[in-house]
């Protein structure tokens, strides 16, 4: 095996496999720019290099495939002119644009904590390997920004309205749980990996049947007791509506839900709802990660994000103050503003 390390992600190749390994373990392997920036240019050679035939994307160790990004990072800088934080957007949506035109196979094993940017960087995968350690959840509403990395291309196009559901409540999924759903396409004890990564290495022609022979039957997804549910609790498109509709079915479930979003920024649940219905109808992933760019510019900045970072993992608190409080007074003009597509030259653009 050869590779190269940079402090938080080490890079290798394995025979005819390229290898990514997050390596921030105290952070739950959260990602940061030089991470970032260190998988494209990783995937970039791999993809001009006629050796390497299929790429694999894990940690290295400890309880998390990836918790996310660098959040107190992001929080600091949008405090501030914002700079930083929309380098690592435009950073970051570029590596989750390459993983999805990627023209190699590549396998994400989702051992462990898959948060935000965890999401964005193995939802692309063709191969998404599920265990019994895996914790799926998008759950930005809490922290006042919004289910981005892609989260408005795939959630929509999720059964039903679970992606609504998830994007709302960040609920947590298990691994039977995101493989019910498609958002993995094979369950493994976490015991096989080491198996799986390397007959992958030494067949790499054959991963999909490797991985087939390898899995076992997932227990029950108990998020599959629910679906009727959350298409009829959910239905709307409308917050305020959602929110009725959980308050009047009054049953225990509903109940917790509501409570759930009740925590949640008013704000970036309305921001949520929106990107998801745009992008359920967008046709080019380029342009739905162009538009979660310009969302992502503003509320970076915005109160909610800041406040939503103060409370939940710096103070610690879990009271943040939500400004606007309330649904109504998130009117639609201020979700426009935040949807407006940017000047030309701070637009988006994907790798050429």
């Amino acid at each position: 095996m050869r590779g190269f390390m940079i402090e938080d992600v080490l890079i290798s190749t394995d025979g005819r496999i390229g290898r990514i390994a997050l390596n921030r373990p105290k952070a739950i392997h959260a990602l940061n720019l030089a991470m970032c920036q260190a998988m494209i240019d990783a995937l970039l050679k791999w993809r001009a290099d006629d050796g390497i035939e299929a790429v694999t994307i894990e940690h290295s160790e400890g309880r998390g495939f990836c918790a996310g990004g660098d959040i107190r990072m992001l929080a600091e800088s949008g405090a501030k002119d914002g700079v930083e934080a929309r380098q690592f957007f435009h950073t970051e949506y570029r590596l989750n644009h390459l993983l999805f035109t990627y023209p190699k196979p590549v396998v994400a094993f989702m051992d462990g904590i898959t948060m935000g940017g965890g999401v964005g960087i193995s939802q692309p995968a063709k191969y998404r390997v599920a265990t019994e350690h895996t914790r799926f959840a998008m759950p930005e509403t809490g922290i006042g920004l919004f289910p981005d990395v892609g989260g408005g291309w795939y959630l929509p196009r999720l059964e039903g309205r679970v992606g609504v559901f998830l994007a709302l409540t960040g609920a947590r999924l298990d691994g039977a749980e995101c493989l019910a759903l498609g958002l993995a396409t094979h369950y493994l004890p976490s015991e096989k990996l080491a198996e799986a990564k390397a007959r992958i290495a030494a067949h790499p022609d054959r991963i999909g049947g490797i991985l087939g022979e390898l899995s076992v039957a997932a227990p029950p997804a108990a998020i599959t007791r629910h679906i009727d549910r959350i298409n009829r609790l959910f239905a709307s498109d409308r917050y305020e509506d959602i929110l009725a509709a959980l308050e009047a079915d009054g049953g225990e479930w509903a109940e917790k839900e509501l409570a759930a979003l009740h925590s949640k920024s008013p704000q970036t649940c309305k921001v949520a709802l929106r990107q998801l219905k745009e992008g359920a109808v967008m046709h080019d992933f380029a342009a739905e990660m162009a538009q979660e760019y310009a969302i992502g510019s503003r509320v970076v900045q915005m109160h909610d994000f800041i406040e939503g970072v103060r409370a939940l993992i710096i103070d610690k608190d879990n009271s943040p103050k939500w400004n606007p409080p309330t649904p109504e007074g998130v009117t639609d003009d201020w979700i426009d503003a935040i949807f407006a597509p940017l000047p030309e030259n701070e637009t988006w653009t994907p790798l050429t």
